[in-house]
């Protein structure tokens, strides 16, 4: 009869931390420090924009510099909406219509589009693919001088159409929902299609509902871009009452002055929408890009 030995297990002393823990926990503070730091980097730009934006020329341009202004200016905040020489309220309120107007336009058709490329079988899509990919190769400035030609022989300069229907198709964002639908399960659109939907009914009713984070996330993007879109809008709006907001921003500085307060400040106000619109869909940002888009 043979007996074995009983295994010996080997504990560490319960004083002795384990080396694995340690480097854990000099990992994460170094995680955390870098973070810091990194946040700390970022915020510097919003920091200076409103100090200056609630201080007098005089504090901004003078050589000793103070953290904070000796006497804030609280009447800063009404006076880009005082100003006689821009409409900045209107200008606001035309950024707010082209950028939600260009988001879900854009939306619409590049998912569209990228869902046709997906899925629909046609012995051309990849030439048509490599096309919207050869779209992206060429510079915008290439496309300014036919596109402004082409909107104003339809008579679209200082309209909304001149500024949100020529930039409606994107290429990047065409390419980037064809490969999400690419890794769309087929098992959901099959089944819709036993139900006897076909690719519209597919497509509305069962690929865009479990596919809003991602969605959520394009918006986003489009949304920001949307905003801060600057040269388009200075060709097509040439009437003052046509500006956006950045067009408007850029007329506070000319060859005679610069009103340095009133540049800060109302920049300080325009992005207002978009942290709005940023933090409205973070956790639709964040989980459009985690996950598969799929309701849990």
């Amino acid at each position: 009869m043979t007996t074995t030995a009983p295994e010996v297990t080997k504990t560490a002393p319960a004083g002795r931390p384990r080396a694995g823990r340690g480097r854990g926990v000099m990992s994460s503070a170094g995680l955390y420090a870098a973070t810091g730091v990194a946040a700390f980097l970022f915020l510097i730009p919003f920091y200076v924009m409103l100090r200056n934006a609630l201080s007098t020329d005089a504090e901004i341009t003078g050589e000793d510099w103070a953290l904070f202004p000796t006497d804030i200016q609280w009447g800063n905040i009404t006076e880009p909406f005082k100003d006689t020489t821009t409409d900045f309220g209107q200008s606001m309120v035309n950024s707010l219509i082209v950028g939600v107007l260009h988001t879900v336009g854009t939306l619409l058709v590049c998912s569209l589009a990228g869902y046709g490329l997906a899925r629909i079988p046609y012995k051309h899509a990849n030439k048509v693919f490599y096309g919207v990919l050869f779209t992206l190769m060429v510079p915008t400035a290439v496309t300014f001088v036919p596109g402004f030609v082409l909107v104003s022989s339809l008579g679209w300069i200082d309209s909304y159409r001149g500024l949100i229907i020529p930039g409606l198709f994107s290429g990047f964002t065409c390419f980037l929902f064809r490969q999400y639908f690419l890794g769309f399960p087929k098992e959901l659109e099959e089944a819709a299609r036993v139900d006897g939907l076909g690719y519209w009914g597919a497509y509305w009713r069962v690929v865009v509902p479990n596919s809003l984070n991602f969605f959520a996330a394009m918006a986003t993007i489009t949304f920001i871009n949307g905003w801060n879109a600057f040269l388009w809008p200075l060709v097509i709006g040439q009437d003052p009452s046509a500006w956006t907001v950045q067009v408007a921003l850029s007329n506070y500085m000319t060859n005679q002055t610069v009103n340095y307060h009133l540049i800060f400040m109302a920049t300080a106000i325009s992005i207002l929408p978009l942290l709005f619109v940023f933090l409205f869909l973070q956790r639709w940002l964040v989980q459009g890009i985690a996950q598969t888009g799929i309701k849990g």
